[in-house]
């Protein structure tokens, strides 16, 4: 199947083109049919399927006919980042470029009065966070009784920042006549109450089971001594099929003294974590894209919503101390139905780590020595192939462990950020907790500072 047989207009099939795709992923294949027919849509979507397109690509055909009128957006895309919200914006500026729509970018960080004059000339396409967008309902800036297209993209991790509330009061906001499509990478019991509450007869697809990691990855673990680690990660640099990487670390210092001990060995690599300003963050991931560098080392801010095209390689320099953190680090690659490959190193203290990846997952993931020596030899070439390797090494013995702790509910803290906040050397991560909703205005849920690219506040023209 192709675009073309999906019923976009010619205009939009030219920018696909032009953007370098021909061959639609099985979400987009679901899901755009249905949001052309204007019907309400729930889709279970992993990371690296290709979602955002899935609605940005029929939303552009939707609206391209209709008016708009000052203060009344006719479409709302709800993020649950500004990292995530740009992003969006990226792709309808680089999908619309034939369309004559407007759109408007409400998040934090970026001065209100921009925002303002944006939606005082009228916009076809609003993207914003929550927090924002309420802040300027309420000061009477914005209406939303014309808004007739709500999406609530990554509706899981709004519920996982506190963001359903929000979402519910927006939603009684809008007309009830509306379409409303909701993406979410899982489906628990308070998303479900959500969408049996707002969507009328939405149609459901799904396309891949909850929490299970992308079959296109190969996915590995390095058994490595902690003092070696440096030396393995270079050996698996060096070789030949890396051609773009990510590299993940648990710590904002260990970004930084990785990426420049990278350096210093001759590597094209940078960094991005969440003490950066967001103006740096968008330079270093623009040298990225551009291919001026190769290797990007990064703490979880990255972790989630990043769309790079072309990643071969994702490396977990730390075991992440969540399984769902995994998921999303190793769907940086393997994108949009390519192939990729995911080493995690792993030392005596990760047992435990690797244990829930694996519940997770549902797998038992391949595992190889690490040395001074190149580990890249021993890795599996394809997921196939780790699959029967996998299959043929014992499972390593699970330690006893106490009884969990029952989650504890946290205060409302003045700004959560997405990045794990930094622990003392010697402490042990904390258990997950349920976690207040967080400021948009913290730069570790990509805070946009600087001035506002031209794209974000003006059409596509």
């Amino acid at each position: 199947m192709s675009f073309a047989d999906l019923g976009l207009s010619d205009e939009l099939l030219r920018a696909i083109t032009e953007a370098g795709y021909s061959d639609p992923t099985p979400v987009q294949q679901q899901a755009i049919p249905s949001v052309l027919m204007m019907r309400d849509l729930i889709a279970i979507a992993q990371t690296g399927t290709g979602k955002t397109a899935a609605f940005v690509l029929p939303m552009i055909d939707v609206l391209g006919h209709g008016r708009t009128r000052a203060r009344m957006p006719r479409s709302l895309i709800l993020e649950p980042t500004r990292e995530l919200a740009a992003q969006v914006a990226e792709n309808f500026e680089k999908y619309g470029k034939y369309h004559k729509l407007s759109m408007a970018l409400l998040i934090g960080g970026v001065q209100m009065g921009d925002q303002v004059k944006a939606l005082e000339k009228g916009v076809d396409v609003l993207i914003a966070t929550p927090g924002r967008l309420m802040d300027l309902f309420e000061r009477g800036k914005i209406l939303l009784n014309g808004c007739d297209l709500l999406v609530i993209d990554e509706a899981d991790r709004m519920l996982d920042m506190g963001f359903i509330p929000d979402i519910e009061n927006i939603c009684t906001k809008l007309p009830a006549s509306r379409q409303t499509l909701l993406f979410s990478a899982t489906m628990p019991p308070p998303i479900k109450k959500l969408a049996d509450k707002f969507l009328s007869n939405p149609k459901t697809i799904e396309v891949a089971r909850p929490a299970s990691t992308n079959v296109n990855i190969t996915q590995v673990l390095v058994e490595v001594d902690a003092r070696k680690k440096k030396d393995v990660l270079r050996d698996l640099l060096n070789a030949d099929d890396v051609n773009t990487a990510i590299i993940f670390c648990n710590r904002k210092t260990t970004v930084r003294e990785l990426a420049q001990s990278l350096q210093r060995s001759g590597f094209r690599a940078t960094e991005i974590h969440g003490d950066m300003e967001q103006s740096a963050r968008i330079k270093e991931l623009d040298r990225f894209k551009s291919g001026d560098i190769n290797i990007l080392v990064a703490s979880d801010v990255a972790a989630r919503g990043l769309d790079i095209k072309g990643v071969s390689h994702v490396f977990n320099f730390d075991a992440p101390w969540h399984p769902d953190d995994y998921v999303h680090r190793i769907g940086r690659t393997g994108r949009a139905g390519a192939t990729g490959k995911a080493f995690t190193f792993v030392t005596s203290a990760d047992a435990e780590a690797i244990e829930n990846i694996e519940k997770l997952t549902g797998q038992t993931l391949t595992r190889i020595k690490g040395s001074g020596e190149s580990a890249a030899k021993a890795a599996p070439s394809s997921p196939e192939a780790a699959d029967v390797a996998a299959d043929d090494q014992p499972r390593p013995a699970r330690r006893s462990r106490a009884k969990a702790a029952p989650k504890v509910e946290e205060a409302k803290a003045p700004a959560p950020k997405p990045e794990r906040a930094a622990r003392k050397p010697q402490e042990k991560p904390a258990p997950r907790r349920e976690v207040a909703k967080p400021s948009e205005d913290s730069n570790d849920t990509g805070g946009w500072n600087g001035p506002m690219p031209d794209f974000l506040s003006h059409g596509f023209n």
